[in-house]
């Protein structure tokens, strides 16, 4: 999947938390959140002299960010509950990005047929 089918499936999935997410949909997603915070970053310093774009660009994005994160857990076989790992400073984060680094589980599982990368 590339940058631009990536983004455009997680927005138009915006809010659904079922089914499976492959691993490039949700890093090429992640790779449009950080360009788009960077941006807002930016246009917040030059024209407004705070962080009101950011603050909410940052909140549209907050659900389809979450939703593609369960929807990715589900490509390997876990459960959306493990996204509250984000709680855990530092080692939440590492056993997510360790997660978020596996291969798709090949064939269909619990949560769905096996997206298409």
């Amino acid at each position: 999947m590339d940058f631009q089918g990536s983004v455009r499936t997680v927005l138009s999935k915006y809010a659904t938390f079922t089914g499976r997410a492959a691993r490039s949909e949700f890093w090429w997603f992640a790779l449009f959140v950080l360009l788009v915070n960077i941006a807002t970053g930016f246009i917040d310093s030059a024209v407004f002299g705070g962080q009101v774009l950011n603050t909410l660009a940052g909140l549209a994005l907050l659900v389809p960010q979450l939703a593609v994160g369960v929807r990715r857990l589900h490509d390997i076989d876990r459960s959306g509950w493990w996204l509250l790992l984000a709680l855990v400073p530092v080692i939440g984060w590492i056993v997510l990005l360790y997660f978020n680094i596996q291969p798709s589980q090949p064939g269909d599982n619990r949560f769905g047929p096996q997206p298409t990368a």
